[in-house]
């Protein structure tokens, strides 16, 4: 069971993942020692991971939500091996066990390998994507940053300021960094400078820049029953065009999401939610998402279980 403690730490992750534990502390009012304790304990009992993310544009990239349904039988076997593969960001199997849902990062413009092969996959019945267009709410944005516990003080002494939108060209190095970083965002400089045969310096600035630049920024993984909202869910909406981004922009404001964005596809704006229970969930579909202007349909599939996280397949029984 995690405290109002545990949650502002992981509130202050999500703000600068990379913070260290004295910076934590001196804004929490608690010693290092106990930040750093609280950090390992929720490694193991929350599943608490920092990960380092990049912004697609910056590196040449775009999304697609791959919504896929399978014969009899088959969907936990197709979904094992759509989370296995390398292009796969997420994949949950949702409704009740009857489809599975993942998100895919591939070249930009280029067909996702996936959407070549699914189709020649016998089991595989019926397949349907959508290509993100424009994100309301996410990346390095979090619904901690709506309901989380710090207050306005504490968060304007953790935010970086902003980035520019001038992407640079990236380097060898800095690839090597990103590889290190997407797997554990708060690796030490000493092992990023291994890892990318570089001086620890160049290592650190390196970062930096990346973050300054608008490439790099860090994002949490952890069991969302910390926030007491286990209850997750993916609606698909069928918006007016012309009500299209004040449907959007309204939708990234509500508590319950944590991530918004326009699609290509049958539905034009999807939002991943998370509630308390299903009663909750009730109470969301039926007033603000009922209210959001230009709504002429939704459509929403509960998770049920969640293969992989943020680029991490999950073990089985992990939070």
């Amino acid at each position: 069971m995690s405290d109002d403690i545990d949650r502002k730490i992981i509130h202050a992750l999500q703000i600068d993942g990379r913070a260290s534990f004295r910076a934590i502390a001196a804004i929490l009012g608690i010693s290092p020692q106990t930040v750093n304790r609280r950090y390992a304990d929720l490694r193991t009992t929350a599943s608490l991971r920092v990960l380092g993310r990049t912004y697609p544009h910056a590196v040449g990239e775009e999304e697609w939500f791959l919504r896929v349904r399978c014969a009899f039988g088959a969907t936990e076997e197709v979904a094992h091996a759509l989370a296995r593969h390398e292009e796969t960001v997420w994949a949950h199997v949702t409704s009740g066990g009857t489809e599975i849902v993942c998100t895919t990062r591939n070249a930009e413009g280029g067909e996702p390998l996936l959407l070549r092969n699914l189709p020649k996959t016998p089991r595989v019945t019926s397949l349907t994507a959508h290509c993100l267009l424009h994100t309301y709410f996410g990346g390095p944005q979090s619904p901690l940053d709506k309901v989380g516990p710090l207050t306005p003080q504490q968060i304007a002494e953790l935010t970086l300021p902003g980035h520019t939108a001038d992407s640079p060209r990236l380097t060898p190095v800095d690839h090597a960094l990103l590889h290190v970083l997407h797997t554990d965002g708060r690796a030490s400089t000493k092992e990023l400078a291994q890892a990318a045969g570089c001086s620890p310096s160049t290592a650190q600035r390196r970062v930096a820049e990346l973050r300054r630049r608008g490439v790099l920024y860090f994002d949490l993984d952890y069991d969302p029953q910390v926030f007491h909202r286990p209850r997750a869910a993916m609606l698909w909406l069928s918006v007016a065009p012309a009500a299209l981004d004040e449907a959007g922009t309204t939708l990234a404001g509500h508590q319950q999401v944590s991530f918004a964005a326009s699609t290509t596809g049958p539905t034009n704006l999807y939002a991943a939610v998370n509630c308390a229970d299903s009663r909750e969930l009730h109470t969301y579909l039926t007033g603000p998402i009922a209210a959001l202007p230009g709504v002429a349909q939704v459509e929403s599939a509960p998770v049920t279980r969640t293969l992989k996280r943020a680029g991490r397949c999950l073990r089985p029984g992990s939070p």
